[in-house]
């Protein structure tokens, strides 16, 4: 037994439904930074087992780093997603997004390190090694992990849990209960915790994994990207697990799958042999004959606490995998959770406090990740098939397709979210979210970014109080100064307190970009990364006055300096070529490179 805060005793401190990457996460991390802490994984399944969802972002990464267990996922050899490559927009053109530039991509032997050029990329993952390494991770680390140990009653009173009762027939109490049972939400049912489900987001996905496909692209060692290909009634991915192993699926809405009157199987050949990138890959494959199928709705969970439980990952929300951000969420707000149970044990900072501050900050960073992808989907005109669906779903959103009302609208759930310190919208660096608008918009201007239209830039606080919010922050809750002005916040935090500062000093583009490079240049950023660095803060000043925490206006007398973004790299598939050419040090574009097995793609 374990002495709770409130001097009772129960059975542990903190009792997870889940063994996948949320739950996992959460244990681990919470033993890190409190051995002491008693903490149980309940997971029905025997592991390993398979699971989709596949395709990570770079920030998975970091997380995994601060586990520990980078290594490990290295160690497995798994492809290094260096970006994507979609045909998605009016156009179903082609166009590649990166997060490093392919062309200053640099050899090195694997295993390698989490250091350099690896800090910006992300894994493409064999779900059932991935989460078998985080789950006996876990185990090393200290955690209380029961297999084949499901959850069959939440009891409760009122908005209290009082114990998971199991289907061993025990009963377990906990101090702390975490909802970490993905898709599932067992807890958030038995809670009766309602959803929101964008009606126009419901869609079903259909995979199978393929044994000796080809790679689209091989980028240095083990180094590649997701290949994303529109249909007339959805999309397609084409995600390498290995040297051997594919994954390839289908999402298209239920409606469509209901109407057509075909079956799962038939549906998803038809998907194949109709998308040419995708089959001509696939033409020495064969398939592991495990066809699955499932709904994949977009949600979001009307609230995620409870008096002393929590909803987190995936049973809390889920944004369509267009995004790819599904993994992502879950390690994010696994971490966010750990350290919010961490300072309830510590005692010092409201426990009520804590709790609505996890609960605000998660829903609004889901909320705004399904608003990305509603707006992907509003964008696609070559869903030829289902242009009624893609007008619903504008309608559903309010949205129009003009490129500022689009950004308006994708905004309204602010920037400082997702990471306080950085801008971000969607797991996009805001220079690229704008770029993708740009992309879906073709037959209008390009749509500028409001400092490129401006020199003089003011600090507007008008309305606004200081405040204070939690930053997620090396195992602590830090607690530091913001202004809040309605449902908008501006964390005086990183690159957002840099900017203010910077707007203390001067207003004049020129001395706002001098104080930049001056605060930089004390930073401990790379000489590499610094031009990086300066294009942050820029992308920050951009935010800033879409919130109206700045006013800009032009003045001719004050000069105006061209900016180039340096954030992530969104490119045309030609110019993309072009880039991987320049870095084979071809002297004519490579559209075919040579995957693992040794054979042409």
């Amino acid at each position: 037994m374990t002495p709770s805060m409130n001097g009772s005793m129960y059975d542990c401190d903190v009792a997870i439904i889940g063994g996948g990457p949320t739950g996992t996460t959460l244990g681990t991390l919470l033993k890190k930074y409190n051995p002491e802490l008693h903490v149980v994984i309940l997971e029905k399944a025997k592991f390993p087992r398979d699971h989709v969802g596949e395709s990570q972002l770079p920030g998975v990464s970091a997380v995994l780093d601060e586990m520990g267990c980078w290594d490990k996922v290295e160690k497995m050899g798994f492809p290094i997603k260096v970006g994507a490559s979609y045909t998605w927009g009016r156009d179903n053109d082609r166009w590649d997004f990166d997060f490093y530039p392919v062309e200053h991509w640099k050899d090195e032997q694997r295993p390698a390190q989490y250091a350099g050029q690896r800090l910006k990329t992300a894994f493409q993952v064999d779900r059932e090694i991935y989460d078998n390494i985080l789950y006996e991770h876990a185990k090393e680390c200290g955690v209380d992990v029961r297999d084949e140990t499901g959850v069959s009653e939440v009891l409760h009173q009122g908005d209290r849990v009082t114990g998971f009762k199991l289907t061993n027939g025990e009963t377990i109490t906990a101090t702390h209960y975490v909802d970490g049972s993905g898709a599932n939400g067992f807890l958030k049912r038995a809670m009766g915790v309602g959803s929101w489900e964008p009606t126009e987001l419901r869609n079903i996905a259909i995979w199978d994994y393929w044994r000796n496909a080809d790679w689209a692209v091989e980028i240095g060692v083990g180094g590649t990207r997701v290949q994303v290909r529109s249909l007339s009634f959805g999309w397609i991915w084409f995600i390498p697990l290995g040297p051997d192993r594919t994954s390839v699926g289908l999402i298209c809405p239920a409606d469509y799958y209901k109407e057509s009157g075909l079956s799962t199987e038939e549906i998803y050949k038809k998907a194949i042999s109709e998308q040419e990138d995708i089959s001509a890959l696939m033409t020495n494959a064969t398939p592991e004959g495990k066809l699955q199928s499932c709904k994949d709705w977009s949600h979001l969970a009307d609230r995620l606490i409870g008096e002393n439980w929590f909803i987190c990952g995936e049973a809390g929300g889920f944004a369509d995998p267009i995004l790819a951000a599904g993994l992502n969420l879950a390690h994010g707000s696994a971490r966010d959770l750990s350290y919010t149970i961490l300072e309830i044990e510590r005692g010092v900072i409201s426990p009520e406090w804590l709790r609505n501050r996890f609960d605000e900050r998660n829903r609004k960073n889901i909320g705004q990740h399904i608003r990305f992808a509603q707006y992907w989907y509003a964008a696609n005109g070559c869903f030829g098939d289902l242009k009624e669906h893609c007008q619903s779903i504008a309608r559903e959103a309010g949205l129009t397709l003009k490129p500022e009302d689009a950004w308006r609208w994708l905004s309204q759930g602010g920037f400082a979210s997702e990471s306080p310190g950085l801008p971000l919208l969607g797991s996009f660096d805001i220079g690229s979210a704008r770029e993708v608008i740009d992309l879906f918009n073709k037959d209008t201007t390009e749509m500028s970014m409001e400092i490129d239209k401006a020199n003089v830039f003011e600090l507007n606080l008008e309305g606004a109080t200081l405040d204070v919010m939690g930053i997620p922050e090396a195992g602590r809750v830090k607690i530091v100064d913001c202004y809040k002005r309605d449902e908008r916040v501006l964390p005086l935090y990183k690159w957002y307190e840099i900017v203010r500062d910077a707007l203390v000093y001067a207003k004049e583009l020129p001395k706002v970009l001098n104080y930049f490079k001056a605060r930089i240049q004390v930073l401990p950023i790379p000489l590499d990364q610094r031009s990086l660095a300066l294009d942050l803060a820029m992308q920050t000043l951009e935010t800033m006055i879409l919130d109206d925490w700045v006013k800009a206006s032009l003045d001719p007398s004050v000069p105006r300096l061209n900016r180039q973004s340096e954030g992530n790299i969104i490119r045309q598939g030609a110019d993309s070529d072009r880039a991987l050419a320049e870095r084979e040090g071809a002297s004519a574009p490579a559209t075919s490179a040579t995957n693992p097995n040794g054979n042409q793609s």
